[in-house]
């Protein structure tokens, strides 16, 4: 990241929980969703992400509802989930529960009848023929013109009046590579003027590492899309998973957050729930996605768990009859998270290293640690059952406690032995 945008100390050590709000509730409102704000501090998120709260265009509208990503007003608030005052007090709520809240800010693109169509034709592509149009194929959207000066800062005070109004911590900014990189260096050198704010880009920085000077935190699809290929095929070597997350190690600096997941609102609808993708590897990714450097992320329902694609374009809500079976492991690890000094240091302090083990085409293990405070983390990515899996504990000694268990062992030596169950893992933490 570039120096002159440090993030927000917050930001450092949290996850990000995506609430798809049409879908979360029979009603898909804002207050119907409130009233899971305190079972979602219970379980220790840290920052609520709404996907956008505009109203959605009527031209060329998708299924009966149409696409959040289809706005047709910047500053007016969506009927179908409530009014701006109502998020107002939710967000006040949730900073009393000690969560913050960010919200979906969509820059290249509105829906085809957005009110400057009208009032500012001039802020939209034109093809050959004069017509408003998308270049990257999707039929209910249209392209901004980002070299217009006029429409930037139209664009940026409409930042700012979610900002003034609704008191949010942040933006996370759809395709934000699709949008030119220095207009995201000026809407945050502009906004940060007010007040500081978390910038989660959707795009992954071994793509697009130029925008990492900007973005304080960035999706990991191609470790996501790894995961996937390494699923689909078996389940056999996990070399190519160290090897892409090599790349992220060498690529992004020191002090950038890579969010790591499994499902959102795009993966689940289009190409599955996480139990579909990776069957009995969906618990393990997510202690990976919870322990190693960067910022989890988690998407509405995954801690039901959910196993229905939500349509995407009509109401089809999740299912809170029963209470949620792994409430109780998500709590575990975001308060982890929260809490312990190897993974709460600022990211520069923080270490991450990969630790060698005599099963390493299987396990994946890996230590955290800021000054004394050290965590050992192993991660059985294969369907066997593994024993004295000797891992070079890399100068852990003591006592530790395994995390989920209570089990104590003193670590001896260079090497200590591990029993793995089928997709297991285990975290440890020196005490």
């Amino acid at each position: 990241m570039n120096a002159s945008f440090p993030p927000v100390p917050w930001c450092l050590n949290t996850n990000v929980y995506e609430v798809n709000l049409r879908q979360y509730t029979d009603e898909g409102t804002l207050g119907a969703f409130r009233l899971h704000l305190p079972r979602l501090a219970d379980m220790g998120v840290g920052v609520l992400w709404f996907m956008p709260l505009t109203p959605i265009s009527k031209k060329n509208r998708k299924g009966s509802l149409g696409s959040y990503y289809a706005c047709s007003s910047y500053r007016r608030f969506s009927q179908e989930f409530g009014t701006m005052h109502e998020f107002r007090e939710l967000v006040q709520e949730a900073h009393g529960l000690g969560m913050k809240v960010i919200i979906d800010w969509v820059a290249n693109h509105t829906g085809c009848d957005h009110e400057w169509t009208e009032s500012h034709p001039d802020y939209f592509k034109k093809n050959e023929k004069g017509e408003f149009y998308d270049a990257n194929g999707w039929d209910d959207v249209i392209d901004l013109d980002y070299s217009n000066p006029a429409m930037r800062v139209e664009m940026i005070e409409s930042m700012r009046y979610w900002m003034n109004e609704t008191n949010i911590d942040g933006f996370r900014c759809d395709m934000a590579m699709l949008t030119p990189l220095d207009f995201w260096m000026q809407a945050r050198s502009l906004l940060e003027a007010d007040r500081k704010m978390f910038w989660l880009a959707e795009l992954d920085p071994l793509d697009h590492p130029d925008y990492m000077k900007v973005f304080d935190a960035a999706y990991t699809w191609r470790w996501m899309n790894a995961a996937k290929q390494f699923r689909d095929e078996g389940s056999r070597q996990i070399h190519h998973l160290r090897f892409v997350l090599d790349q992220y190690a060498n690529v992004l600096p020191a002090s950038a957050c890579p969010a790591w997941f499994t499902s959102n609102h795009d993966e689940n609808s289009w190409n599955g729930t996480e139990q579909e993708k990776y069957g009995e590897m969906a618990i393990p990714l997510a202690v990976f996605s919870s322990t190693y450097k960067g910022v989890s992320l988690m998407y509405s329902g995954q801690e039901i768990p959910n196993l229905k694609r939500l349509q995407f374009f009509e109401h089809d809500p999740l299912d809170w009859t029963k209470a949620p079976a792994l409430h109780g492991f998500y709590r575990s690890l975001n308060r982890l998270r929260a809490t312990h000094a190897a993974f709460t240091a600022v990211p520069e302090m923080q270490h991450c290293l990969q630790l060698r083990n005599g099963v390493d085409h299987h396990v994946l293990s890996f230590k955290r640690q800021h000054d004394d405070s050290k965590v050992i983390v192993l991660i059985n990515f294969s369907p066997f059952p593994l024993h004295n899996i000797e891992v070079d504990t890399n100068g852990c000694e003591g006592l530790f406690v395994e995390h989920f268990t209570d089990l104590a062992e003193v670590f001896e030596g260079q090497n200590h032995f591990f029993h793995l169950q089928p997709w297991g893992y285990q975290i440890w933490l020196q005490q």
